[in-house]
């Protein structure tokens, strides 16, 4: 069985980790690698589509960035207990189109004893913007640690 540290029970310290961790993966785009963090059976809410098990989330993260490029995230921990997480999170992307757009969210995240995610339920809204209002301008990849996070952008 693999571990993920950090484990739980998750203190503020460490939700702040697994958090930066889970952003660091999913702007990495590398749809095998974040499966890993996921147990074998692990269950997802994203948006109206329910996913089951780590080949579920590689065809969804796959197909997702078919279609939403030039994407960049930001994580932040809104709460944390025990095995729990829950963040707040902000990403832009752009369509195939030429239009940019922020989605807003949150996430809840229910980790096993070896820290790997076994339910992640999330709630997404998309809004379209101007090329303009674009505020997460690093180059595509991990976001560099001196960007500022949501709360420092005002998000």
């Amino acid at each position: 069985m693999s571990s993920r540290p950090p484990l739980p029970p998750f203190t503020e310290e460490t939700a702040a980790q697994k958090a930066r961790m889970a952003e660091d993966a999913w702007n990495s785009r590398d749809p095998e690698k974040i499966a890993l963090a996921y147990t074998e059976n692990s269950i997802w809410r994203n948006r109206a589509e329910f996913i089951n098990g780590r080949s579920e989330i590689v065809t969804f993260l796959t197909r997702k960035w078919t279609k939403e490029l030039e994407y960049r995230l930001i994580k932040e921990v809104w709460t944390y207990d025990d095995n729990r997480i829950a963040v707040r999170f902000a990403y832009e992307w752009l369509d195939d189109r030429g239009q940019w757009y922020r989605a807003y969210g949150n996430e809840n995240w229910q980790f096993d004893e070896n820290g790997l995610m076994e339910l992640r339920i999330a709630s997404i809204n998309d809004l379209p913007i101007n090329d303009g209002d674009r505020k997460f301008h690093w180059p595509t990849g991990r976001r560099p640690d001196d960007h500022p996070g949501l709360t420092e952008l005002g998000l």
